[in-house]
């Protein structure tokens, strides 16, 4: 770890700094302004093929590879330049609007372009599509492989644990037993669910000026369908055209996003909080790591660090999702500031969203079964077989069946013998008696197995 990391505030950028370079690329403020030349540029070529614009003639092959240039070859040294106008203009898109014209000044065959960069844009045209631009990759190329991954864990797990059964508990308290791959398919079900959503999740785009209208748009060039024009430029960049808006694109899809990313998460927590119970319960073994020290005082212990982490770095994501999600849509009449620095932590929330990601599937992928243990519970739980035996009791109509096993069972021992007799005291067919004194706690896992191995990502 550099010093620089160990002076950072944020873990996201100091302790967990070198699980999210996926994301620093994309989400830095490095990211944000490659992103604002990316779309600067896009719209000078868009504006110089519109034959309506007289004054800016469309550029050649050579010409356009040149522009294009400029925002894929953009790198580290070039955003310090854009930070040393900045520090000049006291605004951060007018600088990447100098900049852009700084490394025109080296082409006379492009002079006449020069006042035609950011050409009626108000900056959030820029940042707007931007941000879009900047969820969509992020989504796109890191969350959603790192939740891809999940599912295949999930999947595995599933298929390989379909059969072993498992006592469950409700309300804390034994209940009908269920096999452990059929729980790791409820997770999997779950996800799959949320995950359509996520992918389904556009992200839209306008560049309409400066309270939506395209007042100056339509002033200079009046004979420009600027509202089809600006469609053909949003489209082309791969986002959805949203053409009702006031200075700012409202930002529900980022709420959209934001609820998305939310339930997936609350998923998470949900599946590490149950791990975290199985594995104090015995129902799991973590594969241990050579040096790895559990306690300071208790060198017995292997705590479920990676479930613990995970569950914390969900909730700390969740909490900025949840403001994103109840801010953003939020803006004071037709445009104010205070979306512009929530904002700029999008980022933050994504990353504690992947370290949790990743410390949820390092801890899966040490998990080991105890099926001893799981069978030790299910043996010491006889009394669960109470449901299968007065189920089959009102099927041959005997005489009270949820009244004789709640007084057998409820909150008494139960053994196989006291339960054996139970049964054969029943004036069942032979053919039903000998299938009840047949069952046990383990054997009665219903369609679970089926269930567990049908599951599928999605």
């Amino acid at each position: 770890m550099t010093e620089h990391t160990l002076l950072a505030l944020s873990p996201t950028d100091g302790r967990y700094a070198g699980r999210l370079d996926a994301l620093r690329p994309i989400f830095s403020e490095y990211g944000l302004i490659k992103t604002r030349i990316h779309v600067e540029i896009e719209w000078l070529i868009a504006l110089a093929s519109e034959p309506g614009i007289a004054e800016l003639n469309a550029f050649n092959d050579e010409q356009t590879a040149f522009l294009r240039a400029i925002a894929a070859d953009f790198g580290i040294v070039h955003a310090e330049r854009v930070k040393t106008i900045e520090r000049t203009t006291n605004h951060d898109v007018k600088a990447v609007e100098y900049f852009i014209k700084e490394r025109l000044e080296s082409r006379t065959d492009l002079a006449e372009a020069k006042e035609f960069v950011h050409f009626a844009c108000t900056s959030e045209d820029i940042n707007n599509l931007s941000y879009s631009l900047m969820l969509k990759q992020g989504r796109d190329a890191v969350l959603l492989p790192a939740m891809d991954r999940l599912q295949d864990a999930l999947l595995a797990l599933s298929h390989g644990l379909a059969s072993q059964p498992m006592l469950s508990r409700t309300h804390g308290q034994t209940a009908s037993p269920t096999t452990l791959g059929k729980e790791f398919a409820n997770v999997l079900a779950r996800l799959n669910r949320q995950l359509a959503q996520l992918r389904a999740i556009g992200m839209p785009g306008k560049i309409n000026g400066a309270v939506g209208n395209y007042n100056a748009h339509l002033l200079a060039y009046p004979e420009v369908d600027w509202p089809h024009f600006a469609e053909r430029f949003v489209t082309a960049l791969g986002l959805e055209f949203n053409p009702y808006t006031t200075q700012i694109e409202p930002h529900d899809a980022i709420a959209e996003l934001s609820d998305a990313m939310r339930r997936i998460n609350v998923i998470g927590i949900d599946l590490c909080r149950d791990i975290w119970g199985y594995i104090s319960l015995g129902y799991f073994k973590q594969q241990l790591k050579a040096g790895e020290v559990g306690s300071s005082t208790m060198p017995h212990k292997v705590n479920p660090i990676d479930f613990e982490n995970a569950e914390g770095n969900f909730g700390i994501g969740n909490s900025l999702l949840g403001h994103f999600a109840e801010k953003l849509p939020i803006s004071r009449w037709q445009r104010d500031l205070t979306d512009s620095t929530v904002l700029r932590a999008l980022g933050t929330g994504f990353g504690h969203t992947l370290i949790a990601l990743d410390s949820l599937q390092k801890g899966l992928g040490k998990l080991e079964a105890n099926p001893q243990r799981m069978q030790e519970d299910l043996d010491n739980a006889w009394e669960v077989l109470a449901e299968p035996v007065q189920t089959v009791m009102r099927r041959y109509g005997l005489p009270n069946p949820y009244e004789q096993l709640k007084a057998l069972t409820r909150g008494q021992g139960i053994s196989a013998a006291s339960m054996g007799a139970f049964i054969d005291s029943l004036e069942l067919p032979e053919p039903a008696k000998h299938e009840l004194l047949a069952l046990t706690p383990g054997t009665y896992t219903g369609a679970a197995e089926s269930l567990a191995r049908a599951v599928a990502k999605a």
